[in-house]
């Protein structure tokens, strides 16, 4: 009878060894994101942290991360998110890189109090990139005229069908240092008296988790599963924390006129958000 009643309890109330929440950080950072092609941001982020935070027994939330970087607002606000949790809270956090932790991918990083690499992982990329396209030739091709009308003379800056002018690049790449400053900074708060070789770790290069040990922006190399047992016990479970569910355990969206309206904008939508994606994987060959 008492293993009946057992079995009844949920899994984080059961007395057969620590329960160390488990949370999924995977993708590439943008704000917005669709249900074709969801995304790694704050909102998409913030239920399923505050779930993990809140295993009371729990000594520590484990982060499996992965993701080639993309927005820095969005990096910063997953990251004070994390470190406000885990202050709030008091648990330690452990983040467990898998392929990829690149720009603001180790910027979310960051957020553990110990970062643990697979020493094949992609690990750095400390930096800012900006990118686009130029189209100043191809109106005049195929016969079509540019007309802009602005209040204010920059209005219209490193717009991609006018040439590139050399004062709009130099702003472009103020911002990108006052960013990279920002980012700079965080790393030498969180990995205090760990770096290395500062010239070398902030030049936006990225390396192997084995060079990343090296250097100083990770503590250790192994496995989640593996680690955490060593440190909580070979009884300790990893429980997967994960969204909230709708009816009978699947979110099921509403058909509409309106949401089939918006069927074919929000598949053109996925498919930018897709290409974009590829982008930020391809940089690590991956």
């Amino acid at each position: 009878m008492a293993g009946f009643l057992k079995r009844l309890l949920p899994k984080r109330f059961r007395k057969e060894g620590m329960v160390i929440p488990v949370v999924r950080l995977h993708g590439p950072i943008m704000s917005g994101g669709s249900q074709f092609r969801p995304t790694l941001n704050l909102a998409s982020t913030a239920q399923v942290l505050e779930k993990a935070f809140s295993f009371k027994d729990a000594p520590a939330v484990a982060i499996s991360l992965n993701s080639p970087g993309g927005s820095p607002v969005q990096s910063r606000l997953v990251f004070t998110r994390i470190r406000e949790l885990a202050r709030e809270k008091q648990k330690k956090v452990l983040v467990f890189v898998e392929d990829v932790a690149a720009s603001g991918g180790y910027m979310i990083a960051l957020a553990g109090d110990e970062i643990i690499a697979d020493p094949t992982s992609i690990v750095g990329s400390i930096g800012v990139v900006s990118g686009g396209f130029g189209f100043p030739e191809l109106l005049k091709k195929i016969g079509v005229e540019r007309r802009v009308y602005t209040a204010g003379e920059n209005k219209v800056i490193l717009d991609p069908f006018q040439p590139e002018k050399e004062k709009d690049i130099e702003y472009l790449k103020t911002l990108q240092l006052e960013i990279h400053q920002v980012f700079i900074s965080m790393v030498r708060e969180r990995r205090a008296g760990k770096l290395k070789n500062d010239d070398v770790v902030f030049s936006g290069l990225f390396w192997t988790g084995m060079r990343a040990l090296e250097l100083g922006l990770v503590d250790g190399l192994g496995d989640m599963r593996q680690e955490l047992k060593r440190r909580y016990g070979a009884k300790s479970k990893l429980e997967l924390v994960m969204p909230a569910r709708g009816l009978f355990g699947r979110r099921i969206p509403g058909i509409s006129s309106a949401s089939l309206e918006g069927a074919g904008a929000g598949l053109a939508t996925g498919l930018v958000e897709a290409a974009e994606e590829k982008a930020l994987w391809s940089r690590f060959g991956l």
